[in-house]
């Protein structure tokens, strides 16, 4: 088992040193919910993230869109999933429209083109898992 692994304080989180790896991660979603509607981030643009776990082979965002936020046709590294907490999303890959609500979620193949997009203020969290 390798050492803890901490992100460093930076100025939108000045609070310090935040564990993102360890033997065990413990992951308060309700309260990071709070803090990224808190950050001038959220306020200022059309989404906020933060990272709640990253380890070699898996990482673990929280990601907070507004109504008719995008993110644009992109791939990830691994196997995805994306769960809605809150609110609602289309979610496109290959040629596919899903429309995902609170309680919902999806799976997708590591290097496949896909986008969401927010129908209302949506929290989501996205789960990466490669293998190396």
């Amino acid at each position: 088992m390798e050492e803890n692994t901490s992100l460093d304080a930076t100025p939108q989180r000045p609070e310090g040193a935040r564990l993102v790896d360890g033997f065990l991660t413990e992951i308060d979603i309700s309260r990071h919910i709070d803090i990224l509607r808190s950050e001038s981030t959220w306020k200022e643009s059309d989404r906020n993230s933060i990272t709640l776990h990253k380890s070699e082979n898996l990482v673990i965002v929280l990601i907070g869109l507004h109504n008719n936020a995008r993110l644009k046709p992109h791939t990830a590294p691994g196997i995805l999933s994306l769960q809605v907490l809150e609110g609602s999303v289309n979610f496109s890959a290959e040629k596919k429209l899903i429309e995902l609500n609170k309680g919902q979620a999806v799976v997708l193949h590591e290097k496949v083109l896909h986008s969401v997009e927010a129908t209302a203020e949506s929290f989501l969290l996205l789960t990466i898992f490669t293998i190396n």
